[in-house]
């Protein structure tokens, strides 16, 4: 259940009662949820939970579903494909590249939906790629082959890729899947940099520090079902990480960024 707040911004994105099932076997399970303009929500539960799945919905992959998922007061259900690219942006949790196509060439793929078929990206496009990889920090990467750079500079270029495109949300699935400390910690700052620069950005993460560190709303999913949902400092307990990952864990108060935070220490697994 939502836990309840004023909230002065328009919803960008509400779910409404949405089931979904692979075959006989139900995924999600009347889910409800809304995400508002300028925030960084964080999707999380264990494996399983039907977060995946969700996004596929979302993104209109998986259209078998009961309910409905608005996009600005829209039913995406009675949305093209090509309008939903033009307000949703997805990063995928891992890209191996099968050629190894310049980086730039990379993020211009991102307005390829704005240009017509067959027609070649015009100097004004390139300007754009290119002021964003300024803007990530990544310009150094430009020429460089996308299955030639780290995993960390990877998830940068598909940030950028996003970016270009134009939308109005970012749909990321696990952004610092198989990235080291550093650079997890690097791609959610690029992510919440992103949110302060206007972007609304929805991501899934087994990591509950990226939700109490980064993002503004929390979202858990277990079997398919809504356990909480809202500010993350107050939905993400303690009773509820161990109810989700059995593992016992203490929430410490520190500061981060000039601001007091919170921080999740495993403690010892109840298995």
């Amino acid at each position: 259940m939502e836990t309840k707040g004023v909230e002065k911004r328009p919803p960008l994105m509400r779910i409404e009662d949405l089931s979904f099932s692979y075959g006989d076997v139900p995924v999600l399970k009347h889910v409800n949820f809304t995400a508002h303009k300028g925030q960084l929500v964080a999707l999380i539960g264990p494996n399983g939970a039907g977060k995946s799945t969700l996004f596929k919905c979302i993104l209109k992959f998986n259209k078998g579903y009961t309910g409905r998922i608005l996009l600005e007061d829209q039913d995406m259900m009675q949305m093209s494909r090509t309008v939903i690219a033009k307000k949703i942006a997805y990063i995928p949790q891992t890209t191996t590249p099968v050629f190894n196509y310049p980086v730039i060439d990379i993020v211009l793929m991102g307005m390829t939906g704005g240009l017509k078929p067959l027609e070649s990206p015009k100097a004004k496009h390139i300007e754009k790629a290119e002021k964003t990889l300024e803007e990530l920090g990544i310009t150094y990467l430009r020429d460089r082959g996308f299955g030639r750079i780290s995993g960390g500079e990877r998830q940068l270029v598909l940030l950028a890729r996003a970016m270009v495109q134009d939308a109005t949300l970012l749909v990321m699935d696990e952004p610092t899947a198989n990235l080291d400390y550093g650079n997890q910690f690097r791609v959610m700052e690029r992510i919440r940099g992103l949110v302060k620069d206007g972007y609304s950005v929805i991501i899934s993460t087994h990591n509950p520090e990226h939700a109490l560190l980064f993002a503004e709303k929390a979202f858990v999913l277990q079997n398919g079902e809504v356990k909480a949902a809202g500010p993350s400092k107050e939905v993400l307990t303690e009773s509820l990480m161990q109810q989700l990952y059995d593992v016992e864990v203490r929430l410490l108060n520190t500061e981060f960024d000039g601001q007091e935070a919170k921080v999740c220490v495993p403690v010892r697994s109840t298995r």
